[in-house]
């Protein structure tokens, strides 16, 4: 897959305040790396809309699932995660959640599934400007790319398109 950034229109951003079955969901913010000669540090970005792993987390595995298997469970690093439950329940199913302090990258989303393994997705700060955003995730869905999450969150600080 290719780089993808979606932008909510200015009605889809006034919609959020209506009747939930009146207002379509947002468009998904994931950028996936295709398939590359070896396997790089990251498979990819997601530009979540919030830091509520409960309200975010089914759309995510609903779109991973047919791509890479039945998701069964994420962890992430707390630092940047405000609550972090220990199940979320998906499409008439569970997945577990989990977390690791000093052994997870702050800025990375680990997920597993039974069928293909294991997939790291950088994690694109909410409140993050879109020209930013856009860039690393660019930089995360590089095939070839040697970076890890926290170092394309250093490296996008400097890009002038982050400012």
């Amino acid at each position: 897959m290719t780089a993808t950034v979606s932008h909510p229109t200015r009605a889809e951003a006034d919609d959020r305040f209506a009747s939930p079955s009146s207002s379509p969901a947002p468009a998904l913010r994931l950028s996936l790396a295709p398939a590359g000669p070896a396997p790089a540090l990251l498979d990819g970005a997601w530009w979540p809309r919030s830091r509520d792993l409960g309200a975010e987390l089914p759309a995510l595995t609903a779109v991973l699932d047919p791509l890479w298997g039945r998701i069964t469970r994420v962890t992430v690093n707390p630092v940047h995660w405000p609550v972090v439950p220990r199940k979320v329940a998906v499409g008439g199913r569970v997945v577990k959640v989990g977390w690791f302090l000093a052994e997870q990258d702050p800025h990375e989303l680990l997920l597993l599934s039974y069928r293909t393994g294991r997939w790291n997705l950088l994690v694109v700060p909410p409140q993050t400007p879109a020209a930013q955003a856009a860039w690393l995730m660019a930089a995360a869905s590089d095939p070839l790319g040697t970076s890890t999450a926290s170092r394309l969150m250093e490296q996008s600080a400097h890009q002038p398109t982050g400012r």
